[in-house]
C-alpha cells in the first residue's frame, strides 16, 4: 500500500514533466523555426523566398544588397531616427520618472495615466496626429523629424517606466546625507543618482533603439514621402517577396547574436 502511495506522486510528476517538456519544445519551435526557414531561404538561389524549392546554395542576395540604394538609404534613415529617438526619449523619460517618484500629490495618479497613455494609443493615430500637429502649428512637413517625434512620444513612456522601477529601489539616505553635508542638488544627481541609474539608462537606450528600428505603423504615417528600412520592406512586400529581405533578416539576427554574446562576456568579466 505504501509503494502505491509513493508511486502515484511520482507518476504525476512524470506526467507534469512530460507536459512541461512538450510545451517548451512547441514554444521554441514556434519561436525559432520561422527564423531558421528565413535564414535558409536567404542562401537559396530561388528568385522567390523558399526552402522547399531548393535551387542551390548562393550568396547572390547578400552581394546585391549594397547595390540597392533605397535599402541602404532607408537603413541610414532608420539609424538617424533611432539616434534622435534616444536623445529625446531618455531625458523625457527620466524627467517623468523623477516627477512621479519624487512628487507626492493627489495629481500623481492622473499625471501617471497621462504620461503612460501614449503606450496604449495605436501607432497609426500617433503617426497621423504628430504629422498634422507639426505641419499645422509649425509648418514642418512630414519627414524624418516628424517620424522621430512620433516614435519618441511612446518610446519615452517605456523609458520612464524603466527609470521608475529603478528609482523606487534607490536608497534616498545617500542623497539626503550628501545634501546635509553641503552638496548641491546637481552634484548629488551627478555623483549619486546618475551612477545608480546608469545601467538602466544604457538598457533604455538599447530598448529605444530597437523599438525605433522595428517600428512600422507610427513611422509609416508620420514620415511622409521619406522612408526607413522597415517601411521600404513593407512597401515592397505588396509586389512580392524578395530573398534580399531574408538576407537583411540574417544580417540583423547575426548582429543581435554577436551583441548578446559580447554583453554576456563583458558581464561575466566584470563579475
Amino acid at each position: 500500500m505504501g509503494v502505491e502511495t509513493g508511486a502515484q506522486p511520482r507518476a504525476d510528476r512524470d506526467w507534469a514533466n512530460a507536459i512541461l517538456g512538450g510545451y517548451v519544445v512547441v514554444f521554441f519551435a514556434v519561436m525559432f523555426l520561422p527564423l531558421l526557414f528565413m535564414v535558409a531561404a536567404a542562401f537559396n538561389a530561388s528568385p522567390t523566398p523558399s526552402v522547399t524549392d531548393w535551387q542551390g546554395f548562393t550568396l547572390r542576395w547578400f552581394r546585391e544588397l549594397p547595390n540597392d540604394q533605397r535599402m541602404i538609404q532607408g537603413l541610414w534613415h532608420s539609424l538617424l531616427i533611432a539616434a534622435g529617438v534616444i536623445v529625446i526619449s531618455i531625458p523625457f523619460g527620466l524627467s517623468g520618472a523623477f516627477i512621479l517618484t519624487r512628487m507626492r500629490s493627489r495629481g500623481s495618479s492622473l499625471l501617471y495615466t497621462v504620461l503612460v497613455s501614449p503606450v496604449l494609443v495605436p501607432g497609426i493615430i500617433l503617426g497621423v496626429t504628430t504629422m498634422i500637429f507639426w505641419r499645422d502649428f509649425f509648418g514642418v512637413q512630414a519627414g524624418l523629424f516628424t517620424a522621430m517625434a512620433a516614435q519618441s512620444s511612446f518610446i519615452a513612456s517605456y523609458c520612464m517606466l524603466m527609470f521608475m522601477a529603478r528609482l523606487q529601489r534607490q536608497d534616498r539616505v545617500l542623497e539626503e546625507a550628501a545634501l546635509d553635508l553641503g552638496a548641491s542638488p546637481f552634484m548629488v544627481f551627478r555623483r549619486i543618482t546618475l551612477p545608480f541609474l546608469m545601467p538602466t539608462i544604457l538598457t533604455a537606450c538599447v530598448i529605444a533603439f530597437l523599438q525605433s528600428i522595428e517600428n512600422y505603423n507610427t513611422t509609416f504615417f508620420a514620415i511622409g514621402g521619406s522612408w526607413t528600412l522597415v517601411t521600404e520592406i513593407g512597401s515592397r512586400m505588396r509586389f512580392g517577396l524578395s530573398p534580399m529581405i531574408n538576407a537583411i533578416g540574417v544580417i540583423f539576427v547575426a548582429i543581435t547574436i554577436i551583441v548578446a554574446i559580447t554583453h554576456t562576456l563583458v558581464t561575466r568579466k566584470r563579475a
